[in-house]
């Protein structure tokens, strides 16, 4: 493997996600949901960008002047294009993390992002970004980290082992990493079928490895074949990063109503005794058997006093990123599924099914023409916003500054999904991120630009570059 890789992988192509906890729009709701103050985000900075979706999406959608590295060159000219298409000025690199991390023509950060990094770097680049968040963070900063959680892996590190030495030892040379990926899996299943007694004692494995199975290849490259990969609780991350002064915020998810189907009464009842937030937080995860967490770090967290807390609720904006009646009150947990309850969901959900965006403030008014006080409101807005129906809306001044960057990216993402379904993104002035769409809506758009009416219209032009790549519809 070239040493530039530093043991990840690098030949095959890592995916075209979009990751909304990277928006620091996202974090302001979070916070606001904590009662904590939250910074004014100008300068942000993602490490590990991957192909540069997320952090172009923000840096065109937005006013805030973003800044990222990937160690992939391929990765970081696709990115740059992106870039140089949408004209951010987002300054997007291919330097090792210890090169990046040691720049001096660097700003000091309100905003440090990592998304599925911190798992899979070793432990001397854990210090090398550990080093430059304590540099680099400015005091009130926030840093967003996801990484593999325990408990939940616990039962598949040695797997994980096995799959990667089979891989490393055993594996074809000269046949790629797939071929590699399907052979280790083999050589597992074979193990497993022999009924060892870590299947006996750990029953879930034979199921995990079905999922697996399941699995995209170039998923599991990137997930369970880098020479790194290290679960840990919430605990120890808090512990490395307490070097950085930083201090554990909230967890994405905390928007989300999910205590109702995740725990039962009695480990509610248990969570509410611990007075350590990180102490309830681990704990947590030992009750839902959590793999994989999502969190906010901040360098001095302040707290914000109820007054403030409404003032500033009452001034955020939201909008609704999904039709009226496609939202679902559904979630899922670990006890099976539920139903959020409240009686503010339909008023609040019918205030916004124009898609324009309102202050809570405004659904507030809306809200108390059906007797609702300003509680039930925030509660059911915020977890609107926790199942994804709701997004955090930038103001009408910088919506219209990022229009025309939009427009230029979205044109270049949708001219693509004319040969390719692997964008499945556009960017939206109006969330300063990304919005879901999917490949034949882009084709739909393409069309309604070139200035085809109507959907018989918009369908005919789509259809051509199906029937140009040999590809078919499916009813259904």
């Amino acid at each position: 493997m070239n040493d530039w890789t530093a043991g990840y992988v690098a030949d095959i192509d890592y995916g075209y996600g979009y990751y909304k906890e990277l928006n620091p729009l996202r974090l302001r709701l979070a916070f606001l949901n904590a009662g904590l103050v939250f910074p004014a985000v100008e300068d942000a900075c993602e490490l590990g960008f991957g192909q540069g979706l997320s952090v172009n999406l923000h840096a065109a959608a937005s006013p805030v002047r973003w800044y990222g590295n990937d160690f992939n060159p391929a990765q970081a000219s696709f990115a740059r294009e992106l870039a140089r298409v949408a004209g951010s000025g987002a300054e997007l690199t291919d330097q090792p993390f210890a090169e990046f991390c040691a720049r001096a023509d660097l700003p000091e950060f309100d905003f440090i992002g990592l998304h599925g990094i911190w798992s899979w770097v070793s432990d001397a680049n854990r210090d090398i970004i550990v080093d430059f968040i304590a540099r680099k963070l400015k005091v009130g900063g926030v840093a967003f980290l996801s990484y593999n959680a325990q408990p939940g892996w616990a039962a598949m590190v040695p797997v994980r082992e096995l799959m990667l030495r089979h891989s490393e030892l055993l594996g074809t040379a000269g046949h790629g990493i797939v071929a590699r990926i399907d052979g280790a899996l083999g050589f597992v299943e074979r193990l497993m079928a022999t009924k060892p007694a870590f299947v006996r004692n750990n029953p879930q494995i034979s199921n995990k490895l079905k999922q697996i199975r399941g699995h995209e290849r170039s998923y599991l490259a990137h997930e369970y074949f880098n020479r790194d990969w290290a679960p840990m609780t919430v605990a120890s991350a808090a512990e490395l990063l307490r070097r950085a002064k930083l201090e554990f915020a909230c967890s994405t998810s905390s928007l989300a109503p999910l205590d109702a189907v995740n725990l039962t009464d009695e480990q509610q009842a248990f969570l509410a005794e611990l007075p350590d937030p990180l102490l309830r937080e681990l704990v947590y995860d030992f009750m839902v058997h959590r793999q994989f967490r999502c969190d906010y770090w901040v360098k001095g967290a302040r707290r914000l006093t109820a007054l403030e807390q409404a003032e500033a609720l009452r001034e955020q904006r939201v909008v609704l990123v999904q039709p009226r009646a496609d939202v679902s009150l559904k979630i899922h947990g670990q006890l099976g599924e539920g139903m959020i309850e409240g009686e503010a969901y339909a008023p609040v959900l019918d205030a916004l099914a124009d898609h324009r965006a309102r202050t809570i403030g405004q659904l507030e008014q809306i809200g108390r023409e059906r007797g609702l006080d300003f509680a039930a409101v925030v509660a059911a807005t915020l977890a609107l916003a926790g199942i994804g129906a709701v997004a955090p809306a930038q103001d009408e001044a910088a919506v219209e500054r990022a229009r025309p960057r939009t427009a230029a990216i979205n044109q270049f993402l949708a001219r693509k999904a004319r040969s390719s379904n692997d964008f499945h993104f556009l960017a939206s002035p109006v969330t300063g991120g990304g919005i879901a769409v999917d490949r034949l809506h882009q084709l739909f758009l393409l069309a309604r630009a070139r200035g085809e009416e109507g959907p018989r219209g918009w369908a005919a032009d789509a259809w051509r570059f199906f029937e140009m790549h040999g590809q078919r519809l499916k009813k259904d």
